[in-house]
């Protein structure tokens, strides 16, 4: 137990897939602008980390049992993309606000690289079931956490502090993503994957 919770905090903080992998990048900078709007997209992509993490474990066994693994990335994405079609779908009718909100970000997670990447890693790692969702709640939970943050810092920049005009933009986004990502080393030691 106290491995998956070590499994789970690493992939928070020490190994967080925005900030130590630089992972999913064009997604958590464009979404950024409000922290409204980081917050339902980090949702939203915890949701399909996780449940395409878990639905790709069992499919990657049965590709493994006969022989077939070098078919996973092919499967693991067209998995991805029917789990965001039913996110889209499920959004559009119970929550057309936050649906509206997205725009066309919504069919970018299909393509987020975090989202394939985690299921990847699982693979790499030779994680069990349980370490697979550990470490996809862990992952996702992690780029959610990257994307508040950054969205919080945009917004309180926009509104008290004066940005050159050269840097303002994504230029200052991505010096607060270097910041961030210098911050979050003072995690490493905490927990190991």
């Amino acid at each position: 137990m106290n491995e998956l919770i070590e499994l789970f905090i690493a992939s928070i903080l020490n190994h967080n897939i925005a900030l130590t992998y630089i992972l999913g990048m064009c997604p958590l900078i464009a979404v950024s602008t409000s922290i409204r709007n980081a917050k339902g997209m980090g949702m939203a992509v915890i949701f399909v980390v996780t449940i395409t993490s878990i639905i790709n474990y069992p499919i990657y066994r049965l590709l493994v049992a006969t022989n077939t693994e070098w078919l996973n990335i092919l499967v693991f994405i067209i998995t991805i993309a029917a789990t965001v079609q039913f996110l889209e779908m499920f959004l559009e009718k119970f929550f057309p606000a936050l649906y509206n909100a997205f725009g066309l970000f919504l069919p970018l997670i299909t393509v987020n690289c975090v989202v394939l990447a985690v299921s990847l890693f699982f693979v790499t790692r030779s994680y069990n079931f349980v370490q697979t969702v550990s470490f996809s709640l862990g992952s996702s939970f992690g780029w959610f956490l990257a994307i508040v943050l950054l969205a919080a810092i945009r917004e309180k920049m926009s509104k008290q502090s004066n940005v050159p005009r050269g840097l303002a933009g994504r230029g200052i986004t991505f010096i607060i993503l270097g910041i961030l990502a210098l911050a979050f080393i003072g995690f490493s030691g905490l927990a190991s994957i």
